[in-house]
């Protein structure tokens, strides 16, 4: 394995934590509501994700470097800081940038599995894990996930939107 790969699946691994922590939070700022309930699904299946690409780790003998997962954590939570046109209470705003952010990290895990199942030759090398099934879960979150971002976005965004 060249140290280019040790490199790359560490600094993935740091990502997925993040998007993990991403859809846990948006999950938790929509309970009780059809997009919480779809947040839910979609955050376990992340969640899942995370575990899958430990087991990929630990079969290459790569162990995750704990100060990029540490400052993954960190940025995600200092990312909840930004102001989305609202001090205390939860923004629409805030609920599109939190969709907006799992989409493209959804597509971002469809490129890295097809990274490492085809060109890092991974299929071949970890037979344990199935990479046309986690490229078919990518698309079942980003599927999930798309019509309410759309939706919420045609709703802050255009100038028939009333605020509450």
């Amino acid at each position: 394995m060249t140290e280019f790969l040790r490199i790359y699946l560490r600094d993935q691994f740091a990502l997925g934590i993040t998007w993990r922590e991403l859809a846990r939070r948006a999950r938790d700022n929509n309970r009780g509501t059809e997009l919480g309930d779809a947040l839910a699904k979609v955050a376990q299946a992340i969640a899942e994700d995370v575990r899958t690409f430990e087991l990929i780790m630990r079969t290459l003998n790569v162990r995750p470097n704990r100060a990029k997962a540490a400052a993954a954590f960190a940025g995600e939570r200092l990312g909840r800081l930004k102001y989305n046109g609202r001090l205390r209470s939860y923004s629409p705003l805030s609920r599109f940038l939190e969709l907006e952010a799992l989409a493209m990290g959804i597509e971002g895990k469809k490129i890295l599995w097809t990274t490492l199942g085809d060109l890092a030759g991974l299929r071949a090398r970890v037979p344990s894990v199935d990479f046309d099934d986690l490229l078919a879960r990518a698309d079942h979150q980003r599927n999930t996930v798309e019509p309410f971002r759309r939706q919420i976005g045609i709703e802050i965004m255009t100038p028939t939107h009333q605020e509450n």
